[in-house]
């Protein structure tokens, strides 16, 4: 094997080395409890950061500090309105599905939650 065809087959597993690491984020973002919750209360529509401080009993800080880790990944967006930040679902149908595919594995590996109470009744379809 020469050197240009060894060095050639290393490109595509670089890319896709690289690709991987977005789908990491993704997955690491999905990975806290805590960040898990606030996806589950965006379902129902959104929410300003006090909001999900009340709801999460967690300090504004760290609920911020979620919000940018599940802004970074795309899944949440925000807009102001006046001077607090109002947040939402960035692609509702999406992160919903992301969730029931949760669920389903979750149900089927025996330990099965409610991530996603929009739609909760269709983890078992398949």
């Amino acid at each position: 094997m020469t050197m240009q065809a060894e060095g050639s087959q290393e490109l595509p597993l670089i890319a896709e080395s690289e690709a991987m690491i977005s789908a990491a984020a993704l997955f690491r973002s999905l990975g806290d409890p805590s960040r898990l919750v606030i996806l589950q209360h965006l379902q129902l529509g959104e929410h300003r950061v006090v909001d999900l401080v009340k709801h999460l009993g967690l300090s504004q800080s760290t609920v911020s500090k979620h919000l940018a880790c599940l802004k970074d990944t795309g899944m949440v967006i925000s807009r102001a309105e006046g001077r607090a930040s109002m947040y939402s679902l960035a692609q509702p149908e999406t992160v919903i599905a992301i969730l029931a595919a949760a669920e389903k594995m979750l149900a089927l590996t025996g330990d099965a939650v409610c991530l996603c109470p929009m739609h909760h009744g269709d983890i078992t379809a398949g």
